[in-house]
């Protein structure tokens, strides 16, 4: 009868211990999926500004990147939705020293380029452009940005049968969809009685971008500079992660390490009744 009676007391502790291990479990989980759903914005930058050299870029106080030349353009990276406080100083000269300082706001879900531009060293400014990083199945898709100050409204060909007309500074235009492979692209500034050839190879379901900076009269020259990001599929909205990456471990949640501690609690538990149990029962 004894014998029954402390069975009874393991088989009633072992299904506590099993029920306790299934609501950590559960808990756990929902805490993962919290963390995972924070909203994100994502965001490139394109140092367009022939006024600023080699710079600095920071945001919210914290240095986003180092040593950003004329010309070169970032991978989308996250950030947080909402006002965020961006600065641009030349190199090594401190945010103290920032020639560019602009507030700009994002939402979750959303992709953008943000150029820094500039028609003199005094009139320096961030431009902010929606981007539509949606893929057209098996296709590629085309956009030109017109960054080059002194250009004024440019026009662009695409092969022979694609004609862009009166691009704007500070302007993009719309998106364009072509067969993946080779293409012409030549861009016009009817004002500088100038134009610019590039070269392209579109790949399927990915975003060509083509930017024209630089001066027509002056330094550094004009010329254009294309990138080229993956795709994605119909979502809600038009950003989400353009360039999917692991993101870095993060400091776990207060939360979740109250959890494992408690599961790690219940393990030695579970240890120890083994061990009496082996020794000839509980007391």
């Amino acid at each position: 009868m004894k014998s029954k009676y402390f069975l009874v007391q393991h088989i009633s502790l072992a299904s506590g211990i099993l029920a306790l291990l299934a609501l950590l479990g559960t808990q756990i989980q929902s805490v993962s999926a919290h963390n995972a759903a924070q909203p994100l914005a994502y965001v490139r930058i394109i140092h367009a500004s022939p006024f600023v050299g080699t710079a600095d870029v920071f945001v919210d106080g914290s240095k986003l990147l180092s040593s950003f030349q004329f010309g070169a353009v970032t991978d989308y990276v996250p950030l947080p939705s909402g006002p965020h406080k961006v600065q641009i100083a030349l190199v090594g000269k401190g945010i103290n020293a920032a020639a560019l300082s602009q507030t700009l706001t994002v939402q979750a879900g959303m992709a953008y380029t943000v150029a820094a531009l500039g028609t003199s060293p005094n009139n320096l400014s961030l431009e902010v452009f929606v981007d539509n990083n949606l893929l057209a199945p098996n296709m590629a898709k085309i956009r030109v940005y017109q960054l080059s100050p002194d250009a004024g409204a440019v026009n662009v060909n695409i092969d022979t049968d694609t004609t862009i007309n009166n691009i704007g500074y500070q302007h993009a235009s719309d998106y364009y969809t072509m067969d993946a492979g080779s293409h012409s692209v030549k861009l016009t500034a009817p004002a500088m009685q100038r134009s610019m050839p590039l070269a392209a190879t579109l790949t399927a379901n990915s975003i060509t971008s083509v930017f024209a900076i630089g001066m027509f009269n002056g330094s550094p020259g004009a010329e254009l500079v294309s990138t080229q990001t993956r795709g994605i599929p119909s979502l809600p909205n038009t950003g989400s992660d353009p360039t999917p990456r692991v993101e870095p471990v993060h400091a776990a949640d207060p939360l979740v390490s109250w959890l494992l501690g408690s599961f790690a609690a219940v393990a030695l538990g579970i240890s120890i009744l083994a061990r009496k149990i082996r020794l000839g029962g509980v007391r």
